[in-house]
């Protein structure tokens, strides 16, 4: 028997967070990179413009423990909701050390930062009084990231450059072979970096993606270039058929039992309804993204199931 999840936030709900994040990021982000336009070349924009942007990262982040609370307190199971328990102070104070920590390392601790904020939402939340533990590894992400992403990246710039000192005549083809193999460069990070992700345990049962690397890659691969040659157009059902697959192949598993998940997609009508919802948040400047956003979230998780296997 399928058991179908809900997912009950509105758009009403969600609009004051959203006008927040309009009013204090989005339009002050906006105008600071127009401004940008103005800085004459060879001229380090100064130190005020670094700690505005700044501030406006810890803004983006801070709304967001307001958006992911919503979320995550508005799916249910059953007709059982997911209880979050997560402070705003406990949750500000991760993110303020995480920066911290990325700065003086160069970077190298985002892995770890990263990692902690997946755990503090996933381990402060709890179904049917059982709470849920994330198990992903903070090493495990900095080697995905330098292998699949950053180290593929620099190679990749230093190959085409030294290409376009001695070929400068190349240059208008080198770019398309440029975006191509950047776009291969991202399909195994964006594979590993979601399987990563989905690691998490409940009671007795671990939830995890059961895939094949290469399967896996070629069938992002397949929507992603359907979604390019489409300027687009394509890219919702490219996501939805890429959450149907990877959905049907996300377990959970423990000694005596094996639940599986899945979704029910009709292509052309959530095609369209997607195309809809999106259209109407261009329409309006994005003042009806929050409805947008909860409808659409509504009808995929409404048709996304667990089952017994």
């Amino acid at each position: 028997m399928k058991n179908y999840f809900n997912f009950n936030l509105t758009g009403k709900k969600l609009l004051p967070v959203w006008v927040l994040f309009l009013v204090f990021f989005l339009v002050p982000y906006v105008t600071i990179i127009f401004k940008m336009k103005n800085i004459q070349p060879g001229k380090a924009p100064s130190i005020l413009f670094f700690f505005l942007i700044f501030i406006l990262i810890i803004i983006s982040l801070a709304l967001t423990f307001y958006i992911v609370k919503l979320i995550i307190e508005n799916v249910n199971l059953k007709d059982k909701f997911i209880v979050f328990n997560g402070t705003f102070g406990k949750y500000i104070g991760t993110v303020l050390l995480g920066i911290f920590l990325s700065i003086i390392t160069f970077g190298v601790y985002g892995a770890w930062f990263i990692r902690n904020i997946q755990r503090f939402f996933i381990n402060n939340s709890t179904y049917n009084s059982n709470a849920l533990k994330f198990q992903g590894k903070g090493g495990k992400l900095l080697v995905i990231i330098l292998l699949t992403c950053l180290i593929p990246m620099i190679l990749l710039t230093i190959i085409m450059t030294r290409f376009v000192i001695s070929n400068s005549g190349q240059i208008p083809s080198l770019a398309i072979i440029q975006q191509l193999v950047m776009m291969l460069i991202l399909i195994p990070y964006i594979y590993l970096g979601y399987k990563w992700m989905v690691n998490v345990d409940y009671k007795n049962f671990n939830i995890s993606w059961k895939t094949d690397f290469w399967s896996s890659c070629g069938k992002i691969a397949i929507e992603m270039i359907l979604s390019i040659v489409t300027i687009g157009i394509y890219a919702p059902l490219a996501i939805l058929r890429l959450y149907k697959y990877f959905t049907e192949r996300t377990l959970a598993e423990s000694d005596e039992r094996k639940l599986g998940f899945g979704y029910d997609i009709d292509q052309l009508n959530d095609f369209l309804f997607i195309w809809g919802q999106t259209l109407l948040t261009i329409i309006t400047l994005g003042i009806y993204f929050p409805w947008a956003f909860c409808k659409t979230g509504s009808r995929i998780l409404g048709k996304t199931y667990l089952i017994e296997q």
